[in-house]
């Protein structure tokens, strides 16, 4: 039987699958439930095989919707090669660039980025979003950014994951924040088992950030005591400034001039989070892509050297 996929089922297809939902999947295309899931059946009776099938009250792919996928992944990276040639981008940055990370990212290293390109590359057009880590990924998966900034967490896609080319970019170190003339302020670095018996300051539970910090600590041998939870790092060091707690802040952030110390923490390696650059697969090339990846891979080196202890 001859039949010629249609791109656009493939697309809806590829949605579901990174939505979970062909609700979710038809709201991020802007369609009906009804005609996503009209657009995967008509590509199943094109294909002649099943490519959803029930699981409870909603459905799954099929494993032959996953071998189909793995196909769709390798078209949409060579698309994107393609894409780059045929516009004959050459090597000089130029066009849109439109980039999405979570706030810190965004303060410390993307906007003295896009400064630095903007004014080196007068006819590239770079915008910032600011997404946390979830988000910025749907952003790229649906082309609505070129590269996304994001941290490492069991939400993110593993490496393998064929839709995207994620790589490292720097380990944000994590540094006790302690009040000025606590006990511990006195020390220079400290394992981090010498804070087991201080109130603490946490993140919320919904945040990769508390599992940075509960994860640091469980390593150390204790469960911190958080009586005190704060999402905003300047709304963390203000708690801690007041004598409410000690917490863990990671060194990329930047804190208001308050009575607080910083204090590296011992061990090899020292608890971090992970930065990674993701791009979709086979876009990594393209001139203002690579550009954007260069000069944050310098600055990324230039803000790991340590901090001053005492913010300013």
């Amino acid at each position: 039987m001859d039949y010629m996929i249609d791109l656009r089922r493939l697309r809806v297809l590829r949605a579901v699958a990174h939505y979970g939902t062909v609700t979710a999947a038809a709201h991020a295309l802007h369609m009906t439930t009804s005609a996503a899931s009209q657009q995967v059946r008509l590509l199943s009776a094109e294909l002649g095989i099943p490519l959803l099938e029930p699981r409870g009250r909603g459905v799954r792919l099929t494993p032959a919707a996953h071998g189909l996928l793995t196909h769709a992944d390798d078209i949409t990276a060579r698309w994107e090669q393609a894409e780059i040639q045929i516009r004959g981008l050459g090597t000089e940055p130029a066009g849109l660039l439109r980039i999405a990370c979570f706030p810190v990212v965004l303060s410390r290293l993307l906007a003295p980025m896009a400064a630095e390109l903007t004014a080196a590359h007068p006819r590239l057009d770079v915008r910032l979003t600011e997404a946390e880590p979830g988000h910025a990924l749907d952003l790229l998966f649906q082309g609505e950014v070129e590269l996304a900034v994001i941290e490492a967490s069991p939400g993110v896609p593993p490496p393998t994951d064929t839709r995207f080319d994620q790589t490292p970019l720097l380990d944000d170190v994590l540094d006790l924040v302690v009040p000025t003339g606590h006990p511990l302020a006195a020390h220079t670095e400290i394992p981090l088992a010498r804070a087991a018996d201080q109130t603490w300051v946490l993140p919320p539970p919904d945040t990769t950030c508390r599992a940075h910090t509960l994860s640091a600590c469980g390593a150390a041998g204790f469960t911190p005591h958080g009586p005190h939870q704060a999402r905003e790092w300047t709304a963390v060091a203000a708690l801690v400034a007041h004598g409410l707690g000690i917490a863990l802040i990671p060194r990329l952030a930047d804190l208001p001039a308050l009575p607080i110390v910083r204090i590296p923490l011992q061990g090899t390696p020292a608890p971090a989070r992970k930065i990674l650059t993701c791009t979709r697969q086979g876009s990594r090339t393209h001139p203002a892509v690579t550009a954007a990846l260069a000069c944050l891979t310098r600055l990324a080196d230039a803000v790991t050297t340590p901090r001053p202890r005492k913010a300013p």
